[in-house]
């Protein structure tokens, strides 16, 4: 490990000494994110940049020196990909929060990596335009949406972030700046760097800078919500409804447990009567937009038929504040199971035909091992949100592991949107195809030749399981 006080006087000459801190006074929110019972681990080093330059300067010392680099946005993640190594850097990028350009001629927006959703949200409404990638936290930055590839309930029209960066700055472990990408919406030009480092979780290179796409904002929109008997309903429903033409933004499906947690938590009256509530087992919320009002008018219409013949008991409408608040509600579903006490989040994938065999399977595990799971999802894309309630660490890693095999077998994924972090790292070490990973130690080789980039997650060590 380097020397305390040489590393810090070289950190002090890049960044300046009121953007350095180091060892105890760093305070202790730079020692993790929001993933649930992980451990924080204080970092020797916080360092707080203004540009590129001095970004790429931080990393070559910290290569010199051997110092493992944990970069950070808003701290929001769920994975404790964020959570820094032990005596570490954390190289924060809450002054590098600019919207650099926003070039409404070709719908793109180059951002900083601390810039936040929120920001580019009311940027972006007061050209017409919009960023439609929607993890539902605003206070969540665009640089740990890239590294990421988050998601969000917008996907099931609109893709993910992959689908909106066209470009890329980034600085390699080596401390060398690179530039993929850019404006142009397509390019056939050699290997395509940009889409290698996105979703890599700060293992590869550090994001300096983004260029995303923007969409039209349309502006007429409505929320339809059916309740269900049965999740499994559910799940058969909404292949026949991607398939009837419409085009939901908005396709997410909550069982009954948590929707009467986010009500309460909210404090929503959805004017639901006690005996739809009381035989509802499951909820489809279906999201809506147009330009036109008579089209979207038609769709809520088209929308309502359908899922009556589905099996939905009832088919509601919300006015606007209520439907705004139930979207709001949904999107802070997280903050409702950490307030219930669930002890981990998954964000498993599968194909979306394959919810309904996942979901029966993941019931099965977690009652055969005397634990709970109950969650929401983006029922459109298969991307499952599972709140699991298992005090005992051997058990719940237990459930963990056999979770997400379940998904693997089905074709899926540990991870749609959140990331593998530090905390599912371990699980995807020892249930991914080996030939696989030996590929991705050679890729993170090239980029990171001393193994300083968030060296625990994705491809780090059992030797660092925080199980």
């Amino acid at each position: 490990m380097a020397n305390l006080d040489g590393f810090s006087d070289t950190l002090s000459g890049i960044v300046g000494t009121g953007q350095l801190l180091v060892g105890t006074d760093i305070p202790v929110e730079y020692a993790r994110d929001e993933a649930l019972e992980v451990q924080a681990q204080q970092p020797g080093w916080l360092v707080r940049p203004d540009d590129t330059e001095q970004v790429a300067a931080v990393i070559r010392a910290a290569n010199e020196h051997g110092v493992p680099v944990t970069a950070r946005g808003s701290g929001s993640g769920l994975s404790a990909g964020a959570r820094p190594e032990p005596g570490g850097l954390v190289l924060s990028f809450e002054r590098m929060n600019a919207i650099l350009e926003l070039d409404t001629e070709n719908h793109v927006a180059v951002v900083q990596p601390g810039v936040t959703l929120g920001e580019l949200e009311e940027r972006t409404a007061e050209v017409g335009l919009v960023y439609p990638v929607y993890p539902g936290e605003l206070g969540g930055s665009l640089g740990g949406n890239v590294n990421t590839n988050a998601g969000g309930m917008r996907a099931v029209r609109y893709g993910v972030t992959r689908q909106h960066v066209l470009g890329l700055q980034a600085v390699l472990g080596t401390g060398e700046v690179i530039r993929s990408g850019g404006k142009p919406v397509k390019v056939s030009s050699g290997y395509d760097l940009t889409q290698l480092i996105i979703g890599s979780e700060g293992t590869l290179a550090v994001v300096t800078e983004a260029t995303v796409k923007l969409q039209p904002r349309l502006t007429r929109n409505a929320t339809v919500l059916a309740p269900f008997a049965d999740l499994d309903q559910v799940m058969h429903a909404v292949p026949r409804l991607l398939s009837s033409g419409v085009a939901p933004h908005i396709l997410e499906y909550i069982d009954a447990l948590t929707m009467g947690a986010i009500t309460y938590t909210a404090e929503l009256t959805l004017g639901i009567p006690d005996t739809v509530r009381d035989a509802a087992q499951a909820y489809l919320v279906v999201g809506l937009e147009n330009r036109e009002e008579d089209r979207l008018q038609g769709d809520i219409e088209l929308v309502g038929e359908l899922l009556g013949t589905l099996g939905a008991i009832e088919v509601y409408v919300p006015d606007g504040t209520n439907a705004h608040k139930l979207i709001e509600a949904r999107e802070k579903a997280f903050w409702s199971a950490k307030a219930a006490g669930a002890h981990d989040i998954v964000d498993i994938v599968v194909p979306r035909a394959a919810l309904p065999e996942f979901l029966a399977k993941a019931r099965e595990l977690a009652a055969a091992g005397g634990s709970g799971v109950v969650g929401c999802g983006h029922a459109g894309d298969g991307n499952v949100h599972l709140a699991v309630f298992q005090q005992d660490p051997r058990l719940r890693s237990a459930l963990l592991r056999d979770m997400f095999a379940v998904a693997m077998t089905l074709g899926g994924a540990i991870s749609g949107e959140h990331g593998l972090g530090t905390t599912k790292t371990p699980y995807f070490l020892e249930l991914e195809d080996p030939t696989k990973i030996a590929l991705m130690s050679r890729i993170k080789q090239a980029f990171d030749p001393r193994n300083i980039l968030n060296p625990s997650v994705i491809l780090g060590s059992p030797e660092s399981d925080p199980r």
